[in-house]
């Protein structure tokens, strides 16, 4: 039996399934190998690293954790090009679709993470991210299941940590279970101002976001939410 030494943290609970699937073409596997070690945000000291450090101009920085097949990533990136944008995908399918979108698009305010975002954001200063985007994480609908759901205490917490005061948070999804428990826990923080005003803000899409696949195969239980906070 392998131990695991004393000195090393135990990797949080998958928030995710298995990371692997189809073969990719010769070019996406390309731009794997060649392309996505130079976007792959550097993580070093707990807490030290400076988001702003990574692209050639002071400019906010906006993150996305769990980007699918990257369609909002690439689009907000490209109507955005003086917003810095860190991408969080596990899974290498979606980082060979972002990886074709930065390429065909020409992005130079693109940087990636292939890996739990918890790990990427255990690296980030405080205060060091001006918005956030959460969008359609997977629901674990299964009740045995929703230990694995992203938003948790310690996530927010962490979450809470690295975003600037007056930060923007975006979470959406379409499953009803995880609308009522995820507004519940920001709610709870404390840290995180939900800023619906109506049942229009939350049921209506928002003007500035940027449709996916995944939303028009409607796979929840639910029509989609998005809940909006600002960061306390």
């Amino acid at each position: 039996m392998t131990c695991r030494p004393p000195d090393t943290p135990l990797r949080p609970i998958r928030t995710f399934g298995r990371t692997g699937g189809r073969a990719l073409s010769a070019r996406q596997q390309a731009l794997v190998d060649h392309a996505l070690p130079g976007l792959t945000v550097p993580v070093g000291e707990d807490g030290a690293l400076d988001p702003h450090t990574l692209f050639d101009r002071t400019r906010p920085v906006c993150l996305e954790i769990g980007f699918g097949g990257g369609e909002h990533l690439i689009e907000q990136a490209r109507r955005a090009p003086d917003t810095g944008f860190i991408g969080c995908e596990p899974f290498i399918e979606g980082m060979a679709k972002a990886l074709t979108g930065v390429e065909e698009n020409g992005l130079a305010n693109v940087r990636l993470w292939m890996d739990d975002a918890r790990l990427l954001m255990a690296a980030l200063a405080d205060r060091s991210v001006d918005q956030a985007y959460i969008l359609f994480p997977d629901p674990w609908p299964k009740k045995k299941q929703q230990k694995r759901r992203l938003i948790q205490p310690d996530f927010l917490d962490a979450l809470h940590r690295i975003l600037s005061v007056g930060a923007r948070v975006r979470f959406a999804t379409d499953v009803a279970s995880y609308a009522d428990e995820a507004l519940a826990r920001f709610a709870k923080h404390g840290g995180f101002d939900w800023q619906a005003e109506r049942a229009e803000d939350w049921r209506v899409r928002p003007a500035d976001h940027v449709p996916t696949r995944y939303e028009a195969k409607r796979l929840g239980d639910c029509e989609p939410v998005w809940f909006d906070f600002r960061v306390q």
